[in-house]
C-alpha cells in the first residue's frame, strides 16, 4: 500500500499593490513581494518582502493577523524577519500545518508617505501521510480459489496520498476514495482489491518501486497470508562460548529456530527486555535467524539473556536463555585529602575505588617509593561489584617536596589499573633575612631618598616580605621580586623628620607559618616641621608698637630664627631650645615692631634655618592695620587724554577700614553724579569722562574720608587735541622780486617742535624758501619773487594727534604790464573801402588790473566818435582790448594805432599797423625737431597772414634730384609738420612759406635753407638706379612744360599791361624765363585821399564767404570770372612731395601736381 502527494504549487505571478495619496513624498513602494510557495513539513520557509524608502513600520499578516514589528517576532518562537536593510524576509522554521495559510507585507502609514499592503501569498504546507495499514482480518486462514476485498488505507496526509497495490505486478482494479483525517486540512486515502488466491503458499505485497511526489517518501507494508500453519523448533544461541566476559567488548550472537509454518517470528530480550525484534528467513532451509550485536557494560553483569521464536499458532513462545559474567573496573578512582603540609608534619591521604569485579588491589607510590602504612576496606557495590577504600599515613620531610604521590587500582579480571597521581607540596620557613641600609651613624638629608632592600633566602613556598615601620605595616614598599630561592622587596623612603631613629623592621613569612625579622635604624637631619606666629592682640594702630611669637617646631639640628618684614630683615630674642618629637629640639623668637600704614596687609615671615643643611622652614602672620585714607606714591598727578576720547582720572586711595567715601571738585564746585552724562565714576572712584573736550582741562581735587579721618589731593587734566589751522592773511600780495611772507597760525596741544609744513600746489616746481616756526605759527619767506611763485600755497600742521590740519593762502605777485607783441600781434588787415570793419586786439598780462589806451598816429583817439569802439575783457591777470574801426578807409585808417597797457607799477607799447588785405608775410624760427631714417619733423613760427587764412608749403631738394619737391601743410593753420617718404642717410634742404588766396611769402628767415640728414636704416639697400631713372622722367616732362610756360607768360604780361582793371600775382617756382624771372612787386605804402593799391583793390573781387573755409588756389586767365580750386567738402589734399607747379598761358590754365 503506497500514498502519494499531488503537487499544487501555483506560479501565478504577484503584482505590487501601490497606495499613493496625492502631495505625498517619498511614497514607500515594495521592490519585492511574496510569492505563493509550498513547502514540506519540517521545512524551512522564507517568504521574500523587499520595500524601498521604508518610512512606516514594516511587519507580516497571517490569516490577517498582524505578528509585530519586531525582526525576532515575540510570540511566534518559529517565525523570524531576515534581511539587509529594506528587506524584511519571512522565515518560518519547522513548517507546520499551523503554518498553511496566506500572508501579507504591509507598510505603515508615516508623516512622509501612505501605508502599503502586498498581494496575498499562499504558503503550503504538504504532510506525507500516516503509516499505511490493512483493514483486511488475516487472524482466519484463507482458503484458495475464494474471493477476498483487500483494503489499504494511507490515513492524515496532505495533499491527498495515491495508493497502489502489488501482488507481483500493480493491481490496476483497485479503487480509491478519501475521507477526512484527523485533523483540519488532512485527508485518508482507502483502495480496495477484490482478490482470488490460486495457489498456496501465497501473498500480497509490493516488489517494484512507488510511484512518489518528488518532496515525499512511499511508504510500503506488506500483507502476507500463510496456508496450512505450524509451530517452529526450539531456538538455539551461536557464539556464547563461555559465560565470562569484559565490559567494552562486543557481543556478537545468532538465535536460530527451524521450521514452522510460516516460519517462526524471533526475538531477543534481556531481563525481560525486548532488544531486538529483526530475522530474516531461509524459505529452502526453512529456518529464521536473528543476529543480536550487543556493546557490553557493568550493568550486563549477571544478565539473563533470551532468544524467542513463535508464529500465529504457537500456544507460547519457544525460548533459550543464558546467564553471563561480566569482568569490568572501578569507573572512577577518587582521592580524598591534602597534598599540602608543613614539615614534619603527618599526611593522611584516601584512594576510593567504585565498583569493579573483580573487586580492585590498591598501593599508593610516593616517588618511586611504595607505601606500606595503609589499611583497606572493601563493600559491595553497583553492577555486582566491590568498592575498595585504602587509607595511608605518612610523615613528610622538605626533601620529599614535589614528588609524585599515586594511588593506583589494578583489576585482576580486566587486568587493567586505574591510578590517581598528584605533587606533594611541603612547606618549611625561610633560612635567613637581613637589611640592606645605609650606616644608622651617617645622617641624612630630609627630602632625600634612601633605599631599603630586604632579602630572603631560602623556604617553601618563598617567603612574603612586610615592611614596617615603629610597629606600623608600611604599604608604599615595591613588589617584591626573587631569583635564585632568594626573595627581595625594595623600600623607597622620601625621608621625612618621622624617619629619624624611627624602627624600621621586614619580616619574611610562608605557609610554614613562622617569621623571621630583620632590623635597620636611620640618621635624619630636617628642618623645622611646624611654624608658628602668635600675637596678643587682634587689631593694630598706625603708630603702634606690636609683639609676635614664632615657635620653630622640631628640628634637627637647631635651627636659627630670623624675621622679614617686607624687603626689610630684622632680628628677634630667641629663648633656649627644647627638646621636642621626631629626636629634634625646638625654639622661641619674638619680634617687637611700630607699625605705619604700609604695613597694612604685609606679611611678616618667621623663618628657621639650618646653616648644616642650608635651608629652612617659614610662616607669615599677615598685619590688619587701622589707618586714615592715603593716597599712594603712584597716584597720577597729571593726565593727558586725545580730545572725543575718554579720560581716566585713577584714583588709587587706600584705606583701613577700606570703606572710603570720596568726593570729586572742580573750581571748588563738587561733581555730582547725574549732572553731566559725561561724568561716571567706577567701583574704586576713578572717575571717567567721556567724549572729552578741551574745556575739561584743568585741576581736580579728590576728598576721601573713612572712620579714621580725612585726606584729599589734585590731579590736572590735561586735554590733547589735533591742530587747527587758519592763514593770518589771506590773499597775500607781493611785488616781482620782493619777499613775501605767508603765515599760519594754529591752535593745537600739545605743541610739537617741527609741526609746521609747507607745500607748493602748483604744477611747476619752484624755491619754496624759508619756513620760520614759533610757538604756535610757522612763518615762509619767499625772496626775490617771480611770477612762478604766484599761486596757492598750502600749510599744514600735525601733533600726532587724529589727522593733520592745514589751510591754503594765496599769493599774487605783482608786476608791470607786459604785453603779447609777436608778429600776428602787429599787424591787421582789412578793406579800406569805407564798408568794412576792422578789429585791433591788444593783450596784456599784468597784476593789478590794467588800463588800455589806444593813439592813433600818436594822438589819442577820441572813444567818443562813433567810428570807434573799445571792448575790454579779463581772464586772471590777462587783460584784453579790443578796438573796433568801423567803415574802414584807406585814406583815413591805414595808420599805425598804438596800443599802451598801465597799472600803478608801469605801462607797455604797443605799435598795430591796420593795412589791407596782401598776402601773408613769411614764418619764422624754422627749425627741426625730430628726424627718422625716411622722416623728419619740422616746426615753425607763423608770419602775419595778410588778413586771410593762410597755409603753410614745404619745400625740400636733394643733390640728385632735378627740382625742388612740395609737400602742402594739413590742416593748413599747424605750424609743427612730418616730412615722409624720404631715402636714409640722404641730406635734404628744407625751406617753408606761407600762403593765402591773395598769393605766397617769401621763405621762412629771409630764405634761410635748413639742411637735414636723415638716419641710415640696417639692412636697407637704397634703390638709387630706379630714383635716377624717375627724376630723368620727370625733367623731361618739366623742360618741356617750362617752354610753355614761358610762351605763355609773356603772352599774359603784354595783355595784363593793357588792362588797367585787373592786377595779377604769378609766381613762377622753378625754370628760367628772362620776362618771369622776377615777381610784380606789392605796395605797402599808402598815400592821401583815394589812392588804393592794385593789390588792395583786387581783393574786393574775390568771394569772401570761402576765404577761411577751403584751401583755394586761385587763379585769373583773360576771363575775369575764371576761379579754379578743389571742392571743400570731401577733398583730401595730396600729403606727400610734389614738383614745383608749372604754369602756362594758352586757352586754360594747367597746374601740373605730380
Amino acid at each position: 500500500c503506497l500514498p502519494e502527494t499531488s503537487s499544487i504549487f501555483s506560479n501565478a505571478p504577484c503584482l505590487p499593490l501601490l497606495f499613493m495619496s496625492p502631495g505625498t513624498h517619498a511614497q514607500q513602494a515594495f521592490r519585492t513581494e511574496p510569492r505563493n510557495l509550498t513547502v514540506r513539513m519540517g521545512a524551512t520557509a522564507v517568504l521574500k518582502c523587499e520595500v524601498l524608502r521604508a518610512s512606516g513600520i514594516v511587519q507580516w499578516a497571517k490569516d490577517g493577523f498582524l505578528l509585530g514589528p519586531q525582526r525576532s517576532l515575540p510570540g511566534f518562537p518559529r517565525y523570524s524577519m531576515i534581511g539587509r536593510r529594506g528587506q524584511y524576509y519571512l522565515r518560518i522554521e519547522d513548517a507546520q500545518l499551523d503554518d498553511d495559510a496566506f500572508f501579507e507585507c504591509q507598510a505603515g502609514q508615516s508623516e512622509r508617505s501612505d501605508a502599503i499592503v502586498s498581494s496575498p501569498a499562499f504558503l503550503t504546507v504538504q504532510i506525507p501521510p500516516s503509516k499505511p495499514y490493512f483493514t483486511t482480518d488475516v487472524t482466519t486462514p484463507w482458503v484458495a480459489g475464494k474471493k477476498y476485498m483487500v483494503e489499504c488505507v494511507a490515513p492524515d496526509a496532505k495533499p491527498s496520498a495515491d495508493i497502489t497495490l502489488y501482488k507481483g505486478e500493480s493491481l490496476s482494479s483497485a479503487t480509491s476514495f478519501t475521507t477526512s483525517g484527523s485533523k483540519d486540512k488532512l485527508l485518508n486515502t482507502h483502495a480496495e482489491v477484490t482478490y482470488v488466491f490460486h495457489r498456496l503458499p501465497d501473498s500480497l505485497s509490493s516488489t517494484s518501486p512507488l510511484n512518489l511526489p518528488p518532496s515525499l517518501p512511499g511508504l510500503l507494508v506488506f500483507l502476507v497470508f500463510k496456508v496450512f500453519l505450524f509451530s517452529p523448533s526450539p531456538p538455539y544461541i551461536i557464539g556464547l562460548d563461555r559465560d565470562v566476559v569484559k565490559a567494552g567488548s562486543l557481543l556478537v550472537l545468532e538465535c536460530v529456530s527451524h521450521g514452522g509454518n510460516p516460519l517462526g517470528t524471533l526475538q531477543w530480550t534481556k531481563e525481560g527486555e525486548v532488544l531486538s525484534t529483526t530475522w530474516g528467513e531461509e524459505v529452502v532451509g526453512q529456518k529464521s535467524r536473528s543476529i543480536l550485536r550487543l556493546q557490553i557494560t557493568p550493568a550486563d553483569n549477571q544478565a539473563e539473556l533470551s532468544c524467542e521464536s513463535a508464529n500465529i499458532v504457537s500456544l507460547s513462545p519457544l525460548s533459550v536463555t543464558r546467564k553471563i559474567t561480566v569482568f569490568f573496573g572501578p569507573a572512577t578512582l577518587t582521592r580524598s585529602g591534602s597534598l599540602e603540609a608543613i614539615e614534619g608534619q603527618e599526611l593522611t591521604l584516601s584512594c576510593h575505588a567504585s565498583s569493579s569485579n573483580p573487586p580492585v588491589h590498591i598501593r599508593w607510590w610516593l616517588g618511586h617509593k611504595e607505601l606500606s602504612n595503609t589499611s583497606v576496606t572493601m563493600e559491595e557495590g553497583e553492577n555486582g561489584g566491590m568498592t575498595a577504600t585504602s587509607n595511608v599515613t605518612h610523615r613528610v620531610s622538605r626533601e620529599e617536596n614535589g614528588l609524585k604521590l599515586t594511588c593506583e587500582a589494578f583489576n585482576n579480571g580486566t587486568h587493567l589499573s586505574k591510578i590517581q597521581a598528584a605533587k606533594l607540596t611541603v612547606y618549611y620557613p625561610p633560612q635567613k633575612v637581613f637589611i640592606d641600609s645605609p650606616p644608622e651613624d651617617v645622617p641624612l638629608r630630609s627630602g632625600s631618598r634612601a633605599v631599603l632592600v630586604c632579602h630572603s633566602a631560602g623556604g617553601n613556598p618563598p617567603a612574603k616580605l612586610t615592611w614596617f615601620k615603629n610597629g606600623k605595616k608600611v604599604s608604599d614598599a615595591e613588589p617584591q621580586t626573587s631569583s635564585n630561592m632568594v626573595v627581595t622587596q625594595v623600600l623607597n623612603l622620601l625621608l621625612t623628620a618621622s624617619d629619624n631613629q624611627a624602627a624600621y623592621r621586614c619580616d619574611a613569612t610562608n605557609e610554614a607559618k613562622r617569621t623571621i625579622s630583620a632590623h635597620a635604624k636611620l640618621l635624619v637631619q630636617f628642618t623645622a616641621v611646624t611654624m608658628k606666629i602668635t600675637a596678643k592682640e587682634e587689631v593694630f594702630y598706625r603708630g603702634q608698637q606690636m609683639e609676635l611669637e614664632c615657635l620653630s617646631g622640631s628640628s634637627n639640628p637647631k635651627s636659627d630664627i630670623s624675621w622679614k618684614v617686607g624687603p626689610l630683615r630684622l632680628q628677634g630674642v630667641e629663648e633656649a631650645p627644647k627638646e621636642a618629637e621626631f629626636g629634634g629640639v625646638s625654639v622661641l623668637s619674638r619680634l617687637h615692631l611700630n607699625l605705619t600704614s604700609q604695613h597694612h596687609n604685609q606679611k611678616v615671615i618667621c623663618q628657621a634655618y639650618s646653616p648644616v643643611l642650608e635651608e629652612g622652614a617659614s610662616t607669615f602672620y599677615q598685619l590688619n592695620v587701622i589707618y586714615p585714607p592715603e593716597f599712594s606714591s603712584e597716584q597720577a598727578t597729571e593726565v593727558q587724554v586725545v580730545e572725543d576720547d575718554v579720560a581716566t582720572i585713577p584714583l588709587m586711595v587706600s584705606a583701613n577700614p577700606e570703606v572710603v567715601s570720596c568726593i570729586w571738585l572742580r573750581r571748588k564746585q563738587m561733581l555730582v553724579k547725574g549732572e553731566d552724562i559725561r561724568h561716571h565714576w567706577s567701583d574704586d572712584h576713578s572717575l571717567e569722562i567721556r567724549n572729552v573736550t578741551r574745556k575739561d582741562k584743568g585741576l581736580y581735587t579728590i576728598k576721601c574720608e573713612n572712620g579714621e579721618g580725612v585726606n584729599e589731593t589734585t590731579v590736572k587734566l590735561d586735554v590733547y587735541y589735533a591742530p587747527t589751522v587758519k592763514a593770518e592773511k589771506d590773499p597775500v600780495y607781493v611785488n616781482q622780486g620782493g619777499t613775501a611772507d605767508l603765515i599760519c597760525v594754529a591752535d593745537a596741544n600739545p605743541i610739537i617742535p617741527e609741526m609746521f609744513s609747507w607745500k607748493w600746489l602748483g604744477e611747476e616746481e619752484v624755491e619754496m624758501g624759508e619756513e620760520t616756526n614759533e610757538n604756535k605759527s610757522s612763518l615762509l619767506t619767499i625772496h626775490n619773487v617771480t611770477r612762478a611763485h604766484a599761486g596757492f600755497y598750502q600749510c599744514s600742521a600735525s601733533n600726532g594727534i587724529a589727522l593733520p590740519g592745514s589751510v591754503e593762502m594765496r599769493l599774487v605777485v605783482q608786476f608791470t604790464p607786459e604785453l603779447r607783441k609777436g608778429p600776428q600781434w602787429r599787424k591787421v588787415a582789412s578793406r579800406g573801402d569805407g564798408t568794412a570793419t576792422a578789429e585791433l586786439v591788444c593783450q596784456a598780462e599784468g597784476i593789478p588790473p590794467v588800463e588800455f589806451t589806444w593813439e592813433k598816429k600818436g594822438m589819442l583817439i577820441d572813444l567818443a566818435n562813433p567810428r570807434y569802439e573799445e571792448r575790454t575783457a579779463r581772464d586772471g591777470s590777462f587783460h584784453t582790448s579790443t578796438l573796433r574801426v568801423v567803415n574802414v578807409s584807406a585814406t583815413l585808417d591805414y595808420a599805425v594805432f598804438s596800443c599802451t597797457a598801465r597799472n600803478s607799477l608801469g605801462e607797455d607799447k604797443l605799435d598795430i599797423q591796420l593795412v589791407s588785405t596782401n598776402h601773408p608775410d613769411p614764418p619764422s624760427s624754422f627749425s627741426l625737431v625730430g628726424v627718422t631714417h625716411n622722416s623728419v619733423t619740422l616746426e615753425w613760427i607763423p608770419g602775419f597772414n595778410g588778413g586771410l587764412q593762410q597755409r603753410y608749403r614745404i619745400r625740400y631738394i636733394w643733390d640728385q634730384s632735378v627740382s625742388y619737391m612740395y609737400v602742402d601743410v594739413v590742416p593748413p593753420d599747424t605750424t609743427t609738420f612730418t616730412v615722409t617718404g624720404l631715402q636714409p642717410q640722404t641730406t635734404y634742404n628744407f625751406s617753408v612759406n606761407a600762403l593765402n588766396s591773395i598769393g605766397e611769402s617769401g621763405y621762412a628767415d629771409d630764405g634761410a635753407v635748413l639742411t637735414i640728414t636723415t638716419e641710415g636704416q640696417s639692412g636697407v639697400t637704397p634703390q638709387i638706379n630706379h630714383v635716377r631713372t624717375n627724376v630723368n622722367l620727370v625733367f623731361g616732362v618739366l623742360l618741356v612744360l617750362n617752354s610753355l610756360g614761358c610762351f605763355f607768360g609773356r603772352k599774359w604780361k603784354n595783355r595784363r599791361d593793357k588792362t588797367s582793371t585787373r592786377d595779377y600775382l604769378f609766381h613762377l617756382r622753378t625754370g628760367k624765363c628772362s620776362s618771369s624771372s622776377q615777381s610784380t612787386g606789392i605796395s605797402n605804402k599808402y598815400e592821401s585821399r583815394e589812392k588804393i593799391n592794385t593789390g588792395a583793390q583786387r581783393t574786393l573781387l574775390v568771394d569772401t564767404g570761402s576765404e577761411t573755409e577751403s584751401n583755394v588756389y586761385e587763379s585769373y586767365t583773360f576771363q575775369e570770372d575764371s576761379h579754379y580750386y578743389y571742392p571743400t567738402g570731401d577733398y583730401k589734399p595730396y600729403h606727400g612731395p610734389h614738383p614745383e607747379d608749372r604754369h602756362g598761358l594758352g586757352e586754360t590754365q594747367q597746374t601740373l601736381l605730380l
